[in-house]
């Protein structure tokens, strides 16, 4: 028999479960999303990336600014089996966490219990993670603790970027999220509890956290840049201009102190090793190839970056 499903999520990362969800023999009654955000540029309001596609599937789309007493009601009212939650952004209230027959089920983007949080992804890139994955698990009330029903794993290379591990990761959930509800819906899914002494938690990126410190290795430099490639980016200051990194390799360094710029092809010494520069952006311009940026910019051997 068909059951009623009720989806919450907000960014591009949940698009492709949505899809799936969709193509199944269970029926969406409603999606939830994040309100509408003023653009940075204009202040026109852009609805969410699961709003846009739940209009275009004719889905019932809801975007609440809290999740209160009526939004309960309404919820109740649809009568749904199961809840499913991808990067919706709120937290679920305790009170409506026992409505549906068989609970709110999560799709996290990390080994639970390690990096339970708000960026799980940036955290494993930025932290030279080999390993990440995704989790299925019940929502309790304390964030990203209840207990899981799988987990599956995947490498991270040191070129990876957080656009494309959140594709793979995005990709994997996608993939294995109908076989996840049809054992809950069976009463097949086992369910194993969380080991709290090995949690660790990825706190929502500061912009503070952007700014590249030269004093650090190279491989934990271009580990930040990796992790916050595209937003917000991993920069540095020059003649009072920001620099975007987007892309860099590690290279040996011979000599020069952190920040200094050691040759014409913008190579920066770090506090061990250096890294050169593959991708770059100037604030307000477009993206660059290292040899188009210094067809029309120079920084001279010597400089210190800050």
């Amino acid at each position: 028999m068909s059951k009623n499903i009720v989806f919450m999520g907000t960014p591009k990362f949940a698009v492709p479960i949505l899809h799936e969800l969709n193509k199944s023999s269970d029926k969406i009654v409603a999606v939830y999303s994040q309100p509408a955000q003023k653009a940075k540029r204009g202040q026109k309001l852009v609805i969410s990336d699961i709003e846009e596609l739940a209009q275009k599937l004719s889905l019932n789309v809801r975007t609440p600014t809290k999740l209160d007493d009526n939004e309960y009601s309404y919820l109740k009212s649809l009568h749904p089996d199961i809840v499913v939650v991808v990067a919706y952004g709120k937290i679920i209230p305790k009170f409506f966490l026992d409505l549906p027959k068989f609970g709110f089920i999560n799709l996290h983007a990390s080994l639970l219990p390690r990096w339970r949080g708000a960026a799980p992804i940036q955290r494993s890139i930025m932290n030279c993670d080999k390993e990440t994955g995704v989790s299925f698990m019940k929502i309790q009330e304390k964030l990203d603790t209840g207990p899981y029903m799988l987990q599956i794993k995947t490498s991270i290379n040191n070129e990876m970027n957080y656009k494309e591990l959140s594709e793979k990761l995005s990709k994997l959930g996608a993939k294995n999220i109908v076989k996840c509800l049809d054992l809950i819906f069976k009463n097949k899914a086992k369910f194993i509890n969380q080991d709290n002494s090995k949690a660790s938690y990825a706190n929502k990126i500061k912009k503070s956290e952007a700014r590249i410190i030269w004093s650090d290795s190279a491989n934990k430099i271009i580990a930040k840049i990796n992790g916050l490639n595209p937003f917000p980016g991993a920069w540095f200051e020059y003649k009072n201009s920001r620099f975007k990194l987007l892309k860099a390799k590690e290279v040996q360094k011979k000599s020069g102190e952190p920040g200094e710029v050691l040759n014409e092809k913008l190579t920066i010494a770090c506090g061990k090793n250096a890294l050169e520069v593959i991708e770059i952006q100037k604030e307000g311009k477009k993206v660059l190839k290292i040899n188009e940026f210094l067809s029309g910019n120079f920084i001279s051997k010597g400089t210190k970056l800050r």
